[in-house]
This record gives C-alpha cells, sequence and structure tokens, in this order.
C-alpha cells in the first residue's frame, strides 16, 4: 500500500530530479520515494545504534585505556612483519 504526500523542493532540485528522471526513464515520484525510503532507513539504523551506544555508556560497558592499548598490541604485533611497530612507540 502506497499514500500519496506533497513535498516542497527547491527549483535546482527538481530540475536535477527531472532530468534523473528522464535519463533513468524513472517517474520522479519512484525517485523521490527511493530516496526518501533510502534517508529513512539510514536514520533509523544510525539513530538505533547511537542509541544502543549510549545505554551502553550509561552501563558503563565499554572498553578501558588498558583494554585498547592491549587490543592494538595484539593487533599490531606481526602486523608488519620486517619493519619497526611505529604503534608500540606511541603507546605509554
Amino acid at each position: 500500500m502506497s499514500s500519496t504526500m506533497t513535498i516542497r523542493l527547491e527549483d535546482s532540485v527538481k530540475n536535477r530530479l527531472d532530468q534523473l528522471a528522464s535519463v533513468t526513464q524513472r517517474s520522479k515520484s519512484f525517485l523521490a520515494a527511493e530516496a526518501i525510503a533510502a534517508y529513512v532507513d539510514t536514520n533509523e539504523w544510525q539513530l538505533s545504534e547511537i542509541q544502543a551506544a549510549l545505554t551502553e555508556a550509561e552501563a558503563q560497558d565499554y572498553a578501558t585505556d588498558q583494554d585498547m592499548a592491549d587490543l592494538a598490541l595484539k593487533w599490531n604485533a606481526g602486523a608488519h612483519a620486517g619493519r619497526p611497530n611505529t604503534l608500540l612507540a606511541i603507546l605509554p
């Protein structure tokens, strides 16, 4: 099922949409609906991830500085075989 919605566009955006519709042989309505759906999907995902991160932070469920240093050492070990361990030089 679909619904009708009226939107206001800047003239330059409408002109670009007209050109894109012509080149792709799609309707302006189809392109606008696809763009809005992609925007909503992206922003729903982003807001959900932000909320999850805030919940984790409030519960103090995050890596400590030592956890991160240990992980950096683990990743760096052997990652640059034959080259100096530059990451080790910047860690305290």
